[in-house]
């Protein structure tokens, strides 16, 4: 199989406006807590080797990039973002927490990487391609930088796996603006259902996805705080102004929904939501397979 082409990039540019949560210090607040609450859910059985190169793809304010250095701390990564602001909190973010850490930091887009064919042992991409309106050419244009049989880690959610009690469409409707809107900016909040179509149709090779829930309930009070109301419903309240503007809902509506996700955090209600994780291997070039 021969190594994927370089993409062109004119047609798929991407800017830091394609992130629709947006950047504020509230939006890293909530990518913190959304880390912290999840490491072990997400990134428990992710090790990479001694000395192993690993790119990892939209690192934003670094909320992952410290647990994948506390659990490979010995490997090497590049920690690459399109924004400079996320950039500069995430190399803080690592200073301060993890500071033997062998991470570089560069300021890039993702179909305009500068590095060589094949220079990396495995590639980590995570909560990225919901946000791209051409997620399996972006998985393409990685696999050019992913040595043979090297791997690629992929983590996406799915709004649509949503389960919680007491059920109310009112809750349905607002999270049902979130997807729209994210729609509308060219991305796809239900994409964690579609990773193994997309991988496999960008050309990798023994591709495995699993599903990662979150279920929280009064017993489980860490992920009703972390989780259902700082991660959550913290991203659903964040596009209120926008859904109204867009005429997605009335304000009446909206609040009632709301309301109605934040009882799912009281005492009598419970929260559901699933992650789907996907790790693929880019497959050996036709030469070294001869």
């Amino acid at each position: 199989m021969t190594t994927p082409a370089r993409v062109p990039a004119p047609t798929l540019a991407l800017s830091a406006n394609d992130y629709v949560h947006g950047y504020s210090s509230h939006e890293t607040r909530r990518l913190t807590d959304q880390a912290d609450t999840l490491a072990a859910l997400l990134h428990s059985d992710s090790a990479y080797p001694v000395g192993s190169k690993v790119l990892e793809v939209g690192c934003g304010v670094g909320a992952q990039t410290i647990h994948l250095v506390t659990t490979s701390p010995e490997a090497h990564f590049t920690a690459v973002d399109i924004s400079s602001s996320s950039l500069a909190e995430a190399r803080a973010r690592v200073v301060a927490h993890a500071p033997g850490a062998h991470v570089t930091f560069l300021q890039a887009n993702l179909f305009e990487l500068p590095f060589p064919e094949a220079e990396f042992d495995h590639v980590f991409v995570c909560f990225v391609l919901e946000h791209l309106a051409a997620p399996r050419q972006a998985l393409t244009a990685l696999r050019r930088l992913l040595r043979p049989g090297g791997t690629l880690t992929v983590i996406e959610g799915d709004h649509g796996s949503t389960l919680f009690h007491p059920d109310s469409a009112y809750a349905h409707a607002v999270i049902d603006c979130q997807i729209q809107l994210q729609s509308t900016a060219g991305g796809n909040a239900l994409i964690g259902r579609e990773l193994h179509p997309l991988l496999t149709s960008a050309g990798y090779q023994d591709v495995t996805v699993r599903p990662r829930t979150v279920y929280a309930d009064r017993s489980r009070p860490a992920l009703v705080n972390g989780f259902t109301r700082n991660t959550f419903i913290a991203m659903i309240e964040s596009v209120r102004e926008d859904a109204l503007a867009a005429g997605l809902i009335t304000p009446p509506d909206w609040d009632r929904g709301t309301a109605d996700l934040h009882r799912t955090a009281t005492d009598d209600g419970t929260f559901h939501y699933t992650f789907f994780k996907a790790v693929a291997v880019n497959p050996p070039s036709a030469t070294s397979a001869a």
